[in-house]
């Protein structure tokens, strides 16, 4: 087996009998035509039907709003990246050499995609038992360590203004820039008069956390 079948049959517990779908997963846009969008696509589906179920079990006095809030935390692209990160997915990337310049390795935007286009290889070759096992493995304890589920800075934001009688948060996108396949927004946030705070992120919702975050800490301190 060549390097990237031998890893992958120690992260899938045996080798794929079609490694061609796990290579496609692998693959960066930069690098060919074929690459991991479509898997991403159906992974992404997969792993939010997988994490629901999970923590649906596992929290079973919860209600719906905090499992979600719990789903959203579990399945965003740098949790997903992160994983990706455990389990060596860098090392087998292909990437164009634009791509890799641009640091693309290490972008959590094309690790999340790519972790998400391993689970639809595997879920197409195994089927969903096996896409579960996978996901229950990679995730580990990050289903648990969380506690209490998180609140969405988004969501305390605006209820800190609620309460305040202030005016509902304002998002507004300042600045993007970056390659496309690690992009950088910058988004700034205001409630009525108070001071504005911005933030960054690889997308506009991450960067809209990051500031309702940001200012959050700011009307604490």
């Amino acid at each position: 087996m060549s390097a990237v079948d031998d890893w992958l049959a120690g992260i899938l517990g045996r080798a794929p009998s079609d490694a061609a779908p796990f290579h496609r997963a692998l693959t960066h846009g930069s690098q060919a035509a074929e690459n991991y969008e479509r898997l991403e696509f159906l992974g992404d589906r997969v792993l939010g039907l997988i994490m629901a179920e999970w923590l649906w079990e596992q929290f079973p006095a919860e209600p719906e709003g905090q499992l979600s809030r719990r789903l959203n935390s579990l399945v965003t692209g740098a949790v997903c990246a992160d994983v990706a990160r455990d389990l060596g997915v860098r090392e087998h990337l292909r990437l164009g050499k634009q791509a890799r310049d641009d640091g693309a390795s290490d972008s959590d935007n094309v690790l999340g995609d790519v972790m998400e286009a391993l689970i639809g290889a595997w879920y197409r070759e195994a089927g969903l038992e096996a896409a579960r096992a996978f996901i229950h493995k990679s995730w580990g304890d990050r289903v648990h360590s969380q506690g209490k589920a998180p609140q969405h800075p988004k969501s305390a934001l605006q209820e800190w203004a609620a309460a305040h009688n202030r005016k509902a948060p304002e998002y507004v996108v300042v600045d993007r820039s970056g390659p496309h396949h690690a992009p950088r927004f910058t988004v700034a946030v205001r409630i009525g008069r108070t001071a504005e705070v911005t933030a960054t992120g690889a997308n506009k919702q991450e960067a809209e956390t990051a500031a309702a975050k940001a200012m959050l800490a700011k009307l604490k301190a």
